[in-house]
């Protein structure tokens, strides 16, 4: 459990409380570091109600499973989401077939302009795009790269590349062993500053961030793939990736969305680190088997208009 749930568990039964009771509750923690957790969640865990004087806010995360084209998304508003986290079914015809087997099963395509036009209008400013997309190879290094002009075109800035290694895993296919995947992100304009300065806000009294994600991000992301017989989707993702991801891309209470949910798995990432999200997938086998998932979770289900 975090600083700010242990502060947040303290206090969430009581009306208010001061700094100087969050110092005593949490005594043997820096005390830099309990004003820090308590800044960084103004909004979300904690409000201000006057100086040094501080209440709980709970706020319950939930899960809205939409059966639709996640290509469509009119049904959002301008300016409406703070985090987009997906895995598209790229479409890849040289590398995902090997002799007569086929690597994908379900349908594929491939963006275009008018995909991240939509993505960045219902994108907050400054908020991440973050598209899981395959290591580049001789079948799609020109598809990879259309992408990201794609994206700046609609004024979604490159932000970085980070490899997904999947740690012992090598598919078998094209001119080289497949064992990662590349996590890449994008920001509306200037990125977001997710990031607390903890000398500024000491010498301030208030919070100051730091342009960017949560914290620098790694060389890489090792984690092990889902293993065959615990899938429920042919290309889902790990939950732990995806929670690692939004750690450093989004902040506790805000809303994730995932235009081709798959498996839900970037919802069951959200709800662990209490961040609501919005799921949106196409095949209805899959709906059904991401309502199993959710079951006993506060999550929901509609349909795209």
């Amino acid at each position: 459990m975090g600083l700010a749930e242990l502060i947040f568990q303290c206090f969430k039964d009581k009306k208010k409380f001061t700094l100087k009771e969050a110092y005593d509750a949490q005594k043997g923690k820096a005390r830099e570091s309990i004003r820090a957790r308590i800044y960084e969640n103004l909004g979300i865990r904690f409000e201000r109600v006057g100086k040094g004087v501080y209440q709980t806010i709970d706020k319950e995360e939930t899960c809205l499973i939409l059966e639709g084209d996640g290509r469509k998304l009119e049904m959002f508003e301008d300016n409406s989401i703070d985090c987009i986290l997906t895995d598209h079914p790229w479409e890849d015809k040289g590398s995902n077939k090997g002799g007569n087997r086929m690597f994908s099963d379900y349908p594929c395509f491939r963006y275009e302009l008018q995909d991240f036009r939509e993505k960045a209008r219902i994108l907050k400013p400054g908020c991440f795009l973050v598209e899981i997309l395959p290591s580049e190879n001789e079948n799609n290094y020109k598809y990879l790269f259309q992408l990201k002009q794609y994206a700046e075109e609609c004024g979604l800035l490159y932000y970085a590349k980070v490899e997904w290694r999947k740690k012992g895993f090598c598919g078998n296919t094209g001119r080289k062993a497949k064992d990662s995947q590349d996590v890449m992100i994008f920001s509306k304009g200037k990125a977001r500053s997710l990031r607390l300065d903890v000398k500024r806000t000491q010498k301030a009294g208030e919070p100051i961030y730091m342009s960017g994600t949560d914290g620098m991000l790694p060389a890489a992301f090792e984690v092990p793939p889902v293993a065959k017989k615990e899938k429920i989707h042919q290309s889902e993702l790990p939950v732990s990736l995806l929670e690692k991801i939004l750690e450093y891309v989004t902040k506790e209470g805000e809303i994730v969305l995932d235009t081709f949910a798959g498996s839900g798995s970037t919802g069951e990432a959200a709800l662990n680190k209490k961040r609501s999200c919005i799921l949106i997938e196409t095949v209805r086998e899959n709906i059904e088997k991401m309502k199993e998932r959710f079951c006993g979770r506060n999550a929901y289900y509609g349909k795209c208009k």
